[in-house]
Formats: C-alpha cells, structure tokens, sequence
C-alpha cells in the first residue's frame, strides 16, 4: 500500500556532501523521516519533518544534515553535507508522526540507499 523508494547515495570523500530523495507513494499525511544503519549497529534516527512542524535532528548530524519536504512531488531530501566517514550507512527513508518535538514511526520503509564516505 505505502511504497517509498530511497536514491542519491554513492561513495563520497569525508567533507564532500550528496543529497538523499526519498519518493513515496504519499506524505501528505505523515511527518517524515530519515533513519541509518552502520554495520553492525542498530537503525538510528537521523532527522524528522512534521507537517507543519519544523525539522528535528540527531545530534551527530545537526548543523550538517538538512531535512525537506515537498509536498507536491511527494518527496523528501536529505541535505548532507560535511560528510565523516562515521556517516556511512544505508540511508532509509520513513513515515511517522511528531508528537512534543519528538518524531515516531509507523514502520513504514524504503529499500535504502547505501552511503559511503571513505578517503
């Protein structure tokens, strides 16, 4: 039913930056989202959008990653920039809610997309 599908990662040198889209099938709806898993790690959240409500972030990425919406095409970006190597992951996009300036999920995923920064 809700389908989204993740592109723009590739392999980047640290400081170097890539912007993420995210195409759903529908976000009109929802609060948006980025999440990433490493290796290893479990899947961390990374930055969330409301519908009206301004963007949140994750520490580890506030001041380099920005999170957009657009509506109209049903998409949404994420803006990275000042790339680390820390920052490789798969990178998947989400639907969710916010709810007192926290952003939760309803589980619904892309496939991903895989980012690398590596010199």
């Amino acid at each position: 039913q809700v389908q989204l599908v993740e592109s723009g990662g590739g392999l980047v040198q640290p400081g170097g930056s890539l912007r993420l889209s995210c195409v759903a099938s529908e976000i009109n709806f929802y609060a948006v989202g980025w999440y990433r898993q490493a290796p290893g790690k479990q899947r961390q959240w990374v930055a969330g959008i409301g519908t009206i409500s301004g963007p949140l972030y994750a520490g580890s990425v506030k001041g380099r990653f920005t999170i957009s919406r657009d509506n109209a095409k049903n998409t949404v970006y994420l803006q990275m920039n000042s790339l680390k190597p820390e920052d490789t992951a798969v990178y998947y996009c989400n639907l969710g809610r916010m709810e007192s300036n926290n952003y939760y999920s309803y589980n619904y995923w892309g496939q991903g997309t895989q980012v690398t920064v590596s010199s």
